[in-house]
């Protein structure tokens, strides 16, 4: 499982990259890879959108266990 973690990881900072250049030089880097204009979609740059949604929904659903699985456990909250 740790491979799929890595993976999803790696496709949300894709996409987070992606976003930021969006908003900051109205750039878009998936299109860019697959030769198209800013905005313009085809089905694998749709394949790309898609992959880093799904890695954001395994992400979010599976935060506990994915913390739990390299060993990075929340520490217990003190008392006050």
């Amino acid at each position: 499982m740790k491979t799929l973690d890595v993976i999803a990881a790696v496709l949300l900072v894709v996409g987070g990259l992606n976003w930021g250049l969006v908003s900051v030089a109205h750039f878009d880097l998936v299109a860019a890879i697959f030769g198209m204009k800013f905005g313009e979609t085809s089905a694998l740059s749709s394949v790309v959108y898609a992959l880093v949604g799904l890695a954001a929904l395994y992400q979010a659903v599976s935060f506990k266990s994915i913390q739990h699985r390299w060993g990075h456990e929340s520490a217990p909250a003190r008392a006050r």
